[in-house]
């Protein structure tokens, strides 16, 4: 067993921790061997009615021992006890996200140029073109969600001439929401898209006036067309594969994360796309918790896929770093309604009721939860009749999950209730609020989602992202988005009312997403027996402006009471990891979107703006003027698309 030694490490100067000691001992512990911590001088959020707010905490083999002010904890340490000086930074419970793609995105993180916090297209761009230079064949550069052009100072999309100019030979795949991706010409020689191909079934390829391909795919409305294409990338190496998901939980460490739930994603086959997370399980090299759900894959074959998992695991199956959660999102391809929300609402098709409800009997009959992907109430409303109808005859004897919700009900809101469901929330309304207020209008806006109405009703609530490929997995734009009320643009979705308090806007992010995956007695608060999970934060979040939520990351993020990430006057406590791998990847290059504080925080319109024309003229082909983005706030008005191609996506900015 490694030796343990008594460690002081004082927040205010790295050079307080005691010679040969500290950073190597942190380092040495493994999951089953760690050191007891204590952490004081700080002002630490329990979430637990118990004891609100403490200065202290005693971590005993991995659970929290005891909180409570200094002069209780600090006479506890011994020779082995690790002591860490907070000098009064804000502690919370380690956030948990609960809708996220984690196992999936792992894969390919080091392969993906992340814009998150990107203040300007202008560095957007820049940083494209960079990449296309380190990028060797056959690669491509893949920007794959997390933004929204709302976010740059020109707030509009990239046109594909400047796409091209950035990379005019590297394949370029940039994925906007769920609604479109921009292929370059590199890429569409890659993939063999020519005036020949064919649209998908669900999906468009845009067309120039010669019939040939612009570059430009769209979602009318499945999302089909986006990911099919992006999956005919080169994958890493399985190697890579394992110091992509390594780098890429780091990330989440650093931004406070220390467990998600993975909700499965389009090509995740269980078990073998498993294999990499499991394999770092194995190593302990885990520094998230996951809860994993099992997604159906292939259209007319979802039954007999519960069917086969079913005689393979049971939900609970693994332990308290990797375990498996139950079915779903995906429960059967013909319930998908796809948040485009540039397109009208989706409806599931007409098969839909026969085959999720034999899905859902087979389910109950074997006391699995399962969650369902849904976005508008309409949806819901056709899924909560198969359940009540499954559940009068086979109770449900275990949780169900409404993934998204944007537009429920309150009638809707009560069924769930009374079927002993609750709804996981994701902040994609801070990337799209600017397009549902368009479609849908202002006062829609304010209830999408009902965050407060399921709240008053006392439904289980949890917070999450669904990154990466439609929002950031940034927690800290959902919990802006929610206390704020704004859109990462800017434009103020919700009314004082629906907005959330800090602190309750932060239990849902931590204890109410422990619900999701049966875990809320041992996660989500700093409370004596619960999990040693927390995060030491970069300010207080608790009294911070509005705006310095986005910004926010931590400084020492603890799991099971093993330091899994340290910065700033804590940076020697951080765990070695190897470099990313390949050697090209953006993450060797760039800061990482949780590094970025410094140019988020400065205005938007101190950055250059990019734009093919200089945005003194019409579009060449239909003559629009993109002036009009400079001189409306948000360019989404009727008479704002037929003038500015990049706000909405006619087909103008194929040119």
């Amino acid at each position: 067993m490694p030796i343990r030694r008594r460690t002081f490490v004082q927040g205010a100067a790295a050079s307080a921790v005691l010679p040969n000691i500290g950073a190597k001992a942190a380092r040495s512990q493994t999951m089953t061997q760690t050191p007891d911590m204590i952490l004081h001088n700080g002002r630490v959020t329990t979430l637990d009615p118990a004891t609100p707010e403490a200065s202290a905490i005693l971590i005993r083999d991995g659970l929290v021992a005891q909180v409570g002010d200094d002069a209780e904890i600090m006479p506890q340490a011994t020779e082995e006890t690790q002591v860490i000086d907070l000098a009064g930074r804000r502690v919370i419970p380690g956030l948990n996200d609960s809708h996220t793609h984690l196992i999936r995105g792992g894969l390919n993180y080091n392969m993906e140029l992340r814009w998150e916090n990107v203040p300007s297209l202008a560095d957007a761009l820049r940083m494209l073109r960079e990449q296309a230079e380190r990028t060797p064949a056959p690669q491509w550069v893949r920007v794959v969600g997390g933004w929204s052009e709302f976010q740059f100072a020109e707030r509009r999309m990239p046109t594909l001439d400047e796409v091209n100019a950035a990379a005019p030979e590297t394949p370029v795949f940039i994925l906007h929401l769920y609604g479109r991706a921009l292929l370059n010409r590199a890429a569409l020689q890659a993939l063999g898209i020519t005036a020949d191909t064919p649209n998908p079934p669900g999906g468009t390829i845009e067309r120039g006036p010669n019939g040939e391909p612009t570059g430009l795919l769209l979602a009318t409305p499945s999302a089909f067309i986006l990911y099919s294409t992006l999956a005919q990338g080169p994958a890493l190496p399985v190697d890579q594969q394992i110091n992509s998901t390594r780098h890429y939980m780091r990330e989440m460490n650093r931004l406070g994360i220390t467990s998600v739930i993975d909700a499965g994603g389009g090509g995740q086959n269980f078990p073998q796309d498993y294999d990499v997370i499991q394999r770092l399980h194995d190593d302990d090299q885990l520094t998230v918790r996951i809860a994993y759900n099992l997604f159906a894959q292939t259209p007319g074959e979802e039954l007999s896929d519960y069917e086969r998992w079913i005689g393979m695991t049971e939900p609970g199956a693994g332990d308290a770093m990797l375990r498996m959660n139950g079915a779903g999102e995906n429960l059967t391809w013909s319930a998908a309604d796809f948040e485009n929300f540039l397109e009208p609402r989706p409806s599931p098709e007409p098969t839909m009721e026969a085959e999720l409800e034999e899905i859902v009997e087979l389910l109950a009959t074997n006391a699995w939860p399962f969650r369902i992907h849904a976005t508008y109430d309409e949806t819901i409303d056709r899924f909560l009749t198969v359940f009540e109808r499954v559940n009068g005859g086979t109770p449900f004897q275990t949780r169900f999950i409404i993934d998204h919700a944007e537009t429920i009900s309150d009638r809707n809101i009560e069924r769930v209730k009374a079927l002993g469901g609750g709804i996981a929330v994701q902040h994609r309304m801070a990337f799209q609020g600017e397009y549902f207020v368009e479609r849908y209008g202002a006062r829609a806006g304010e209830v999408t989602p009902p965050v407060s109405r399921m709240l008053e009703m006392d439904l289980p609530v949890g917070l999450g992202t669904d990154a990466t490929r439609v929002a950031s997995y940034d927690p800290w734009v959902g919990l802006y988005w929610l206390t704020s009320g704004r859109t990462l643009g800017g434009l103020r979705l919700y009314p004082e009312a629906q907005t959330l308090d800090r602190q309750t806007a932060l239990r849902l992010y931590t204890h109410g997403s422990a619900w999701f995956s049966g875990e809320q007695d041992v996660k989500g608060t700093l409370a004596p027996g619960q999990y040693a999970d927390l995060a030491v934060l970069s300010a207080d979040y608790l009294s911070v402006p509005a705006e310095e939520i986005r910004q926010m990351s931590s400084v020492l993020t603890v799991l099971g009471g093993r330091i899994v990430y340290a910065a700033g006057d804590y940076a020697e406590l951080d765990p070695p990891l190897p470099p990313a791998a390949p050697d090209w990847s953006p993450v060797n290059a760039l800061p990482s979107p949780a590094e970025r504080a410094a140019a988020a925080q400065q205005p938007a319109t101190q950055f250059a703006r990019a734009c093919h024309d200089g945005c003194t003229s019409g579009c060449g082909m239909h003559g629009h003027n993109h002036q009009i983005a400079w001189a409306t706030p948000l360019p989404i008005r009727e008479d704002a698309k037929r003038s500015f191609w990049g706000a909405l996506g006619c087909s103008c900015f194929a040119v």
